[in-house]
């Protein structure tokens, strides 16, 4: 682990009352920025588990925050949000404590295969029922395995995180230098206990036989390899949500700015897939009625010629002229003379929200040679 990474190793004081997470533990993680590769909005799923006597495993891959509930227990016990197995015991009264191998694991699969930044076990409530270490391997398997076949003996694992120490009611941060691309993982608790949560961070990295395939797909989607580099202000909501799967159902689904009281205007840079011809747009306001943004620009830019997509200075194209938009509407447009981009950025005036941003295109000839590559 890195040193600039902290560690937290040992249980939490037990719950006295209050806000749960007063005495949570945690800290800045330098791989959060990435995209959570096991999100289930992407498709992720915890696929099976040895034990979840106590609380599923389906609690792992929850996007909200770990709720707790001090009132709640259940016929076997407290109600946890999150994975929790029963305790291990010793093969007999000679020998009562668990070996030094035993231990619990459960399978996931990525929403999104991609190359692994940094891993978040995250053992929030979990106070002296907590692991004492955690491993995590990773695989790459092609198609929908089930449980046996990413199970059977000729498949490779690759460990990314050695049984390592973690803490109770905590942030458990591990970086990933790993440059490989992988569809799932392997969460193993020793010997036992509960994990409340569990983030994969990192870039999507798509099958580029099925992008191929396609011919015409969303270039800014995040399962298809899009990114968000920056934006301007980050306030209400994130601009990774503009890239999410499908429609956002609330408000804070979108990307959503604080109200502007100068004379400039809001904006979200992206990278797409890899260099293609963008052919049709979408801008949704959905579920902004009162704030969404006022009028919307795009603008493209092929960063294989040199260009730095950083510098404003740089020659942007003009794909869509500033346009009113509607609250809560979908709004395509057929933008005319596209040029070969790599990257695009819309502009909103003067501030407010958009829920999703569609470019719907295909690779050209080197760009998908250069995803080929990649992937």
């Amino acid at each position: 682990m890195s040193a600039a990474t902290p560690s937290f190793t040992g249980a939490a004081k037990p719950y006295t009352g209050g806000d749960p997470y007063a005495d949570y533990r945690t800290a800045d993680l330098p791989f959060t920025h990435h995209a959570d590769l096991a999100d289930r909005r992407l498709g992720a799923g915890v696929i099976a588990a040895n034990d979840e006597f106590f609380a599923e495993r389906e609690n792992l891959l929850d996007p909200e925050a770990a709720r707790f509930d001090p009132e709640a227990f259940g016929h076997k016990g407290k109600i946890m949000d999150g994975w929790e197995t029963r305790r291990r015991r010793g093969a007999g009264p000679d020998t009562p404590h668990p070996a030094e191998e035993d231990h619990d694991w459960a399978l996931i699969r990525l929403g999104a295969p991609g190359v692994i930044r940094g891993i978040l076990v995250d053992t929030a409530h979990f106070r002296g029922n907590h692991p004492q270490s955690v491993s995590v391997q990773a695989t790459a398997l092609p198609g929908t395995p089930s449980p046996e076949e990413l199970l059977a003996p000729e498949v490779a694992w690759t460990e990314l995180v050695p049984r390592t120490p973690v803490g109770g009611h905590a942030a458990n941060g591990f970086p990933v230098a790993d440059p490989h691309r992988y569809t799932h993982l392997r969460l193993c608790q020793h010997p036992d206990g509960g994990i409340a949560r569990l983030r994969v961070y990192g870039e999507v990295a798509p099958d580029p036989a099925w992008l191929t395939a396609l011919g015409t797909f969303d270039l800014a989607a995040l399962e298809n390899g899009g990114i968000v580099e920056d934006a301007s202000d980050r306030f209400f909501a994130p601009p990774g949500n503009t890239i999410r799967p499908g429609r956002s159902r609330r408000m804070n689904e979108g990307w959503e700015t604080r109200r502007r009281r100068d004379k400039g205007h809001d904006w979200v840079r992206y990278r797409l897939t890899e260099q293609a011809l963008i052919r049709a747009v979408e801008i949704d306001t959905g579920q902004f009625k009162g704030n969404a943004a006022g009028w919307a620009a795009l603008y493209a830019l092929d960063a294989t010629t040199g260009a730095d997509p950083a510098d404003r200075a740089a020659p942007w194209v003009e794909i869509l002229p500033r346009t009113r938009l509607q609250p809560d509407t979908v709004h395509r447009f057929l933008p005319e003379a596209v040029p070969a981009a790599t990257h695009v950025r819309i502009d909103i005036f003067p501030d407010g929200g958009i829920a999703r941003l569609r470019l719907h295109g295909s690779l050209t000839p080197k760009g998908a040679e250069r995803l080929g590559q990649r992937g």
